[in-house]
C-alpha cells in the first residue's frame, strides 16, 4: 500500500486571513488541486490538520475519499506534521506533501515511490533537495520527528538528517515544488497552467 500525507496544519500567516488550504487557484481549493494530482500515485491520503480546520477541508475535498491525522498540538510546523500524519498512515512507504504545493506531479510521486530504499527517497530538484516532496518508510520518519522534535527543532533540515534516504535526481521543473505562501504567490499562479 502506497500512502500520501498531505500537510495543512499551519495558520497561513503569510497567506492572510484565509487558510491556504482552502484558498482557491483558478476555482479549486489549493488542497483539492494536490489531492486530486496525488490521487491516482497512491491507495490512501490523510490530511494532517487542525481540529478546527476539518470541516472546511472535507468540504474543499467532497467526494474525494481521505482520512484526517489532526495534530494533537495545533501548528507544530510540518516535522510535527509529518510526525502526525505518518503515524495514521497505513502504507509502509508514504509520500509527504504540503497542501500550498498545486503543481506536484503524480509521475514524480510514482518516481520517488519506485527508488524508494532503507528510510525513503527524495527529489532534488532545481539542485535542491526537496524534503515536502518526499517519500519516507512511515515508522522511520515517526522517529526521526520524534527525535528532532524532541531536541527542540522543527526544521526540516533536522528530520531528513536522521533518515537514510536515497536522492533522486528529478527532471521535473522546479515549479513542481513550488510552494503558494502569500496572495501574490496565489495571483502568479492563476491561470498558469498545470
Amino acid at each position: 500500500m502506497r500512502s500520501a500525507v498531505v500537510l495543512a496544519g499551519g495558520y497561513s500567516t503569510r497567506f492572510g486571513e484565509t487558510d491556504t488550504a482552502t484558498a482557491e487557484l483558478d476555482g479549486d481549493p489549493l488542497i483539492r488541486r494536490v489531492v486530486d494530482r496525488v490521487d491516482g500515485a497512491v491507495d490512501e491520503v490523510v490530511v494532517n490538520c487542525r481540529d478546527e480546520q476539518r470541516d472546511s477541508i472535507a468540504t474543499a475535498l467532497d467526494g474525494v475519499d481521505h482520512r484526517f491525522a489532526v495534530d494533537p498540538v495545533p501548528d507544530g510546523g510540518p516535522v510535527a506534521g509529518i510526525r502526525t500524519g505518518c503515524r495514521v498512515a497505513r502504507g509502509r512507504f508514504t509520500f509527504v506533501t504540503a497542501c500550498d504545493m498545486p503543481f506536484v506531479r503524480p509521475q514524480l510521486v510514482t518516481r520517488l515511490f519506485e527508488a524508494a530504499a532503507d528510510d525513503g527517497a527524495v527529489p532534488d530538484i532545481g539542485d535542491r533537495l526537496r524534503p515536502l516532496a518526499g517519500v519516507y518508510r512511515a515508522d522511520a520518519a515517526v522517529e526521526a520527528a520524534d527525535t528532532t522534535l524532541g531536541l527542540g527543532s522543527r526544521a526540516l533540515t533536522d528530520l531528513l538528517d536522521r533518515l537514510s534516504v536515497v536522492t533522486v535526481p528529478s527532471p521535473a521543473p522546479v515549479r513542481a515544488v513550488r510552494d503558494i505562501d502569500t496572495r501574490d504567490d496565489l495571483a502568479a499562479a492563476q491561470s498558469s497552467g498545470t
